[in-house]
């Protein structure tokens, strides 16, 4: 098992062989220093709940299913949501929530979220390009700095969820967000896949990653689980799950499955406008089949019930 990244073994321990981030772990570059936790802690205390949507392969619906997640549950007005955007070199979200060419604000308590509606907060790198077509090009410790920036000099407020969308692997990213949440709290994983093995084959590299790590893993979500036709209503498999699919996968390795999106087109078209895909078409069966997934989200988060600490 990994030893943690504040043991004296980081990076060091038999675990750590063939680990990508074993030279940032040996290092000491990888856990915040006392003062650094604590401002984190302090900033992020009053988030009650944090989910982090993670796979190991990329172009499955990671950041597709982050916007959905972050709509159906901003869906109750008394609740209040944050979707976080680490996909530094990648950042989809600002389009796919209809806040493309927005700018971040600075204020006395720090930047501000750029919101969607008045309980839906974003933040994202690509508030901070000149140009959605201008490619970040940092190394992994500029990553990391922006990462611990987004999370200590946001002025987050108080969050009902944080919805954390990440890039796809097992690297720097990964590593330093589950770090910097470790100093407050993180509820778990949510892990997206497609039916298809070469998909399925990552995703397993991700919830060993989890494992590793200590990260607690909510279930995982087989995403273009088949097409319905809207005509004729017959399904099609357009990925076959040759290996059984995420199903079999979860069955193997002890984990929950969440549940299976349809392919939809009207998700694709949504995205690209900016527009929320569960009220654009609240009729589709993969409407239904987020509703039911976010309600066990949910569900798994009631379980969790939010202890904010007390600052003395």
């Amino acid at each position: 098992d990994c030893p943690g990244t504040s043991s004296a073994q980081a990076g060091r321990a038999a675990a750590c062989q063939g680990c990508p981030n074993q030279r940032l772990c040996a290092a000491g570059a990888a856990a915040p220093d006392p003062a650094e936790a604590a401002e984190l802690r302090e900033r992020l205390r009053a988030v009650k709940h944090t989910i982090l949507v993670l796979s190991g392969k990329g172009g499955v619906g990671k950041s597709t299913f982050s916007a959905l997640l972050a709509h159906g549950l901003a869906a109750d007005e008394a609740k209040q949501v944050a979707l976080l955007d680490i996909d530094i070199c990648g950042p989809s979200i600002p389009k796919m929530m209809g806040l493309e060419g927005e700018q971040v604000h600075q204020s006395g308590s720090g930047w501000s979220p750029v919101y969607v509606e008045e309980n839906l907060g974003v933040m994202s790198v690509g508030f901070l390009l000149s140009s959605p077509d201008d490619a970040v090009i940092w190394r992994g410790p500029k990553k990391n700095g922006l990462i611990k920036q987004f999370l200590r000099d946001v002025d987050w407020g108080e969050i009902d969820y944080l919805i954390v969308d990440t890039p796809p692997g097992t690297s720097d990213e990964h590593l330093s967000i589950v770090q910097y949440l470790s100093a407050a709290h993180i509820d778990g994983a949510v892990i997206i896949t497609t039916p298809q093995e070469v998909s399925l084959q990552d995703v397993r590299k991700e919830i060993n990653f989890c494992h590793k790590v200590k990260l607690p893993i909510i279930g995982v979500v087989e995403n273009m689980s088949g097409f319905i036709c809207p005509k004729c209503k017959n399904e099609s498999q357009i990925f076959p799950p040759t290996t059984g699919g995420a199903e079999k996968m979860c069955q193997n390795l002890n984990v929950s499955l969440l549940g299976k999106v349809p392919l939809d087109p009207q998700i694709g078209r949504s995205c690209d406008k900016g527009q929320s895909f569960l009220s654009e078409a609240p009729e589709s069966p993969a409407t239904l089949s987020y509703r039911n997934i976010i309600q066990r989200i949910q569900e798994y988060c009631d379980q969790h019930p939010f202890q904010e600490e007390k600052i003395i």
